[in-house]
């Protein structure tokens, strides 16, 4: 397939640059690609569309402060944005201006922290190492930038609304956005009519927003990124699916989680893994059977994603609609609610 297959006119001001106050109060589009059907509703509207016995499954990483502004021994000013840990000291990163910093550049980001880089990636990031006395999570906490899409120009003045209100992994380098619609009171709300919550972590790294660049999508290969998947919830994901309820992932990265662990129709495998896995048109779903998400960037493996759960023509139709509808745009924007895929 080619790419410019899944491009769309988005006019810039949809683009949201601040979150709905309450979280729960912005717009969510309901799809049905077996009928064909959009409807409008607000996230709030949720429990309308769920059954007792439904299972929900949750991304619960935590976005860390992964942007780390330092220099280099020369003075000049560098930007390394952590994706991915490799071991207590060294992580994958992206570089800033990346040209310019080399293997054995030293980087220096105050008193507490530096880092040397040792290596390159085959992404065109770096491998560094870090050097620091006491805590690295205390330190990144006190040096480092909560990192937000460049596409947001806004300030965000409580760095917690770029957080799920149930996150708990560290380890993100951006947020899975379709969960920052949930507040407590309505997960609650929903456990109570008898909705099952599950929790699966993947931190959001580059495999996620990193920018397909061949024009045959499936020449696209995506970057390694870290999931886990508790024994309780892969219980609760088989017990749902005998009883015949629906798992319904919350975000792409659930759903890309549970797909990557899929051991048959009716289970996941428990324990710590790393994917790169690539969803697109053609794919056949194993363990999802509805998705919650937000709209995507054209040209993005994401719009693929949902396209491959619903149907490309369908999602461009339901896109187009939202673009009529003023809906807001992607991190901070609005939701879908995809009942079923095809």
């Amino acid at each position: 397939m080619l790419l410019s297959e899944f491009d769309y006119e988005l006019p810039e001001e949809l683009i949201a640059q601040t979150p709905i106050e309450p979280r729960n109060f912005s717009r969510l589009m309901v799809l049905d690609p077996a009928r064909q059907t959009i409807e409008h509703e607000h996230f709030y509207d949720l429990k309308k569309f769920l059954t007792a016995g439904d299972a929900l499954i949750f991304n619960d990483t935590r976005v860390i402060p992964a942007r780390l502004i330092g220099n280099k021994s020369t003075g000049a000013r560098v930007e390394i944005f952590l994706l991915r840990r490799l071991d207590a000291t060294t992580w994958e990163t992206l570089a800033k201006p990346g040209r310019k910093i080399t293997e054995g550049a030293e980087i220096s980001f105050g008193d507490e922290l530096s880092c040397e880089v040792i290596g390159r990636t085959n992404f065109g990031g770096r491998i560094v190492k870090f050097k620091f006395d006491g805590i690295f999570e205390e330190i990144l906490d006190r040096l480092g930038e909560t990192p937000l899409p460049p596409y947001i120009h806004e300030k965000l003045t409580d760095a917690e609304r770029y957080q799920t209100v149930y996150n708990r992994e560290r380890g993100s380098a951006a947020a899975p956005t379709a969960g920052l619609h949930f507040t407590a009171e309505q997960m609650q709300e929903l456990k109570d009519f008898g909705v099952k919550l599950g929790f699966v972590t993947l931190h959001v790294g580059l495999g996620t927003f990193r920018p397909v660049q061949v024009e045959t999508i499936e020449q696209h290969e995506m970057h390694e990124e870290f999931f886990s998947i508790p024994q309780a919830t892969a219980d609760l994901i088989h017990e749902t699916k005998l009883r015949g309820g629906r798992i319904i992932a919350v975000g792409t990265t659930s759903i890309r989680t549970l797909e990557a662990a899929a051991l048959d129709k009716n289970s996941v495998a428990v324990g710590s893994d790393s994917t790169k896995i690539f969803i697109y048109p053609g794919y056949e779903f194993k363990i999802v059977d509805a998705l919650i998400t937000n709209f995507h960037l054209p040209k993005s493996t994401l719009l693929m994603l949902v396209s491959a759960f619903a149907g490309r023509e369908f999602i461009l139709r339901a896109y187009r609609e939202a673009v009529a509808e003023r809906y807001r745009f992607f991190s901070f924007g609005d939701a879908m609610f995809i009942t079923n895929k095809i």
